[in-house]
């Protein structure tokens, strides 16, 4: 087993993977926890279809995807707010709207380019073996830029997710807080793009956060499982994939949900073993 992982790690693509991989998936999975008690976990799924269209722009325009997915990402992920607060919205209702349009706006892009770009197939679906230098460097920048402001704003985050109200009446500015934290998870949707793809990005955000609820008996336990969780589905998952000749972002979001299902089945299993005594 020790020289089958040694010969996993002796590939500079495979390293590069890891490392993109590990980083991006812990931070949206931290995120994610904050997303998911504030019931706006949906935002990563509307965003993910708005990337497309950010994608499509950037590569008709020969311009690199990522900065321009970014740009798109978070001028979205801001409008969606802006929907709710001026057009009195729901949130899911803004963000069907916003998604929609960033959908529809990549599909005409890609129309217009006349062809079905192999590049963007890449971001559909997700090509974590294929990142470049550059890009590991770049998503572990804005992966540790993301995680920074979280930690720097973590109580008025944390208030913002149990006691809106009240921050509200603390004196804490909860519409940029929130606008903040649409546009944290506008970046982290764009960096799990490479990862997964951007069929199953919001994956990312969702699963582990979710299934580190399952157990977690604290906030911040929660925070920490979820990290765990992220980083143990991204490592087994590009193993998996590397010796059965799986799709990595397949296998790391299945290995992710996996890992949803048995803390699920352990909850009940407690609970029922409770009852019982």
């Amino acid at each position: 087993m020790k020289g089958a992982m040694e010969n996993f790690l002796t590939y500079a693509f495979m390293q590069r993977a890891l490392l993109a991989g590990i980083g991006v998936s812990v931070t949206c999975a931290i995120l994610g926890v904050f997303l998911v008690l504030r019931r706006d976990a949906m935002i990563g799924h509307g965003l993910a279809h708005v990337t497309f269209g950010g994608v499509a722009l950037g590569l008709l325009l020969s311009v690199a995807p990522l900065f321009v997915t970014l740009a798109v990402s978070v001028a979205a992920a801001l409008g969606i707010l802006k929907l709710k607060e001026k057009a009195g919205l729901y949130g899911d209702t803004a963000i069907g709207i916003v998604s929609s349009l960033g959908m529809a706006l990549g599909i005409l892009l890609v129309s217009l380019a006349g062809s079905f770009n192999v590049d963007l197939f890449g971001y559909l679906f997700g090509n974590v073996l294929a990142i470049d230098p550059e890009e590991v460097y770049l998503s572990l920048f804005l992966a540790a830029g993301v995680l920074a402001t979280t930690i720097l704003f973590y109580q008025e985050f944390f208030y913002l997710t149990f006691d809106p109200e009240s921050a509200r009446t603390s004196g804490i500015r909860v519409r940029r807080l929130e606008s903040l934290m649409a546009v944290l998870a506008a970046v982290t949707i764009v960096l799990g793009m490479k990862v997964v793809g951007i069929l199953m990005v919001s994956s990312l955000l969702v699963i582990p956060a979710a299934a580190s609820l399952q157990t977690a008996r604290s906030f911040k336990q929660a925070l920490v499982f979820a990290a765990l969780l992220a980083a143990g589905a991204t490592i087994g998952g590009l193993v998996v994939s590397y010796y059965l000749d799986w799709p990595p972002s397949g296998t790391i979001v299945a290995l992710s949900g996996l890992q949803f299902v048995l803390l699920f089945l352990l909850r009940r299993g407690l609970r029922a073993k409770r009852r019982f005594l």
